[in-house]
């Protein structure tokens, strides 16, 4: 190169693209340019001319170990960073969701000890109930999430009917005490086989969502489930007129610990939980959203 040494040409790609592994052939045999080339070019190996072939394939071949090596090492540590990153969003999680039903059932507990009138302590134990069901939806959603993470697929015959009946009761009882219109229809004429237990976790967050973000001051509340099984995959329809999320929110939603609102406390393993499930499923969610409208999660799960 007339205008640049192989030296100062290694030390300038060195900022823009550090991940190539530098060999530097060179005439230059001089102690100083060596020393040059390792400080400034940050070179793997120097081979001087004239080379020997066996030379140029023994030092490509090594390179492209260390390259390999370094390689696994940078996926390592971006794993072992998001780890670490779980870990701290876990311990933050554990201190604020575990702590704070605790609390409220302690600060309920003091006052209940200086209370005489029936009606005030039937209150307080409905507040400490309130606080508890938070902490053990919490302790739920932890089990869901281990779960997921360390079970593997039990695969069998699926028939959607007889699964949402195993939990329509619950939110049959939360439509009536709340007055939300809860239908669901089903579809289904070919045989589906894929694991309940993620299936299962599925519905179960999305409808606990759709449920528990509702628009209290909408007077036409309601929560609709359509599942269509064609072929060899079902198509699964979560829709709800909820208040809805900001457009702004919904790549992060899916994201542990992520709250998109705050109208009702939540745990952040939720939606987590689900993607993690249709992960294992090999399934797809898609989420359609106006605010002060309504949402409509959309998953798509192949028969397997």
């Amino acid at each position: 190169m007339p205008i640049k040494t192989g030296v100062d040409f290694f030390e300038e790609i060195r900022i823009s693209h550090p991940l190539p592994v530098r060999i530097l052939l060179t005439a230059y045999t001089d102690v100083e340019s060596i020393i040059d080339a390792i400080n400034r070019g940050n070179i793997y190996r120097y081979v001087k001319k004239p080379w020997i072939e066996a030379d140029i394939i023994s030092a490509i071949y090594e390179a492209n170990k260390f390259y390999m090596a370094n390689s696994l090492l940078t996926v390592k540590n971006s794993e072992l960073q998001k780890a670490y990153d779980e870990l701290n969003k876990f311990a933050y999680s554990v201190s604020h969701d575990i702590r704070g039903p605790l609390s409220g059932i302690l600060g309920a507990i003091n006052l209940a000890c200086e209370i005489d009138d029936i009606e005030e302590m039937k209150e307080m134990l409905f507040l400490m109930g309130k606080s508890l069901k938070k902490l053990d939806t919490y302790i739920l959603s932890m089990h869901d999430y281990y779960s997921l993470q360390r079970g593997e697929l039990n695969i069998t015959e699926i028939n959607f009917n007889k699964l949402i009946d195993d939990l329509k009761p619950l939110y049959t009882v939360i439509s009536k005490t709340d007055k939300i219109a809860f239908n669901i229809t089903i579809t289904q004429n070919d045989v589906f086989r894929s694991d309940p237990i993620p299936l299962k976790l599925i519905f179960n967050n999305l409808l606990s969502n759709a449920f528990k973000y509702q628009d209290k001051k909408s007077k036409n509340k309601s929560v609709e489930v359509i599942v269509e099984v064609q072929k060899d995959q079902v198509f699964i329809y979560i829709i709800d007129t909820g208040i809805g999320i900001l457009g702004s929110h919904i790549g992060e939603i899916f994201n542990l610990f992520y709250r998109a609102n705050f109208q009702e406390v939540g745990s952040g393993f939720g939606l987590y939980n689900v993607k993690s499930a249709l992960l294992k499923l090999n399934g797809q969610i898609e989420v359609n959203s106006v605010m002060h409208q309504g949402t409509t999660f959309k998953i798509t799960i192949p028969s397997i």
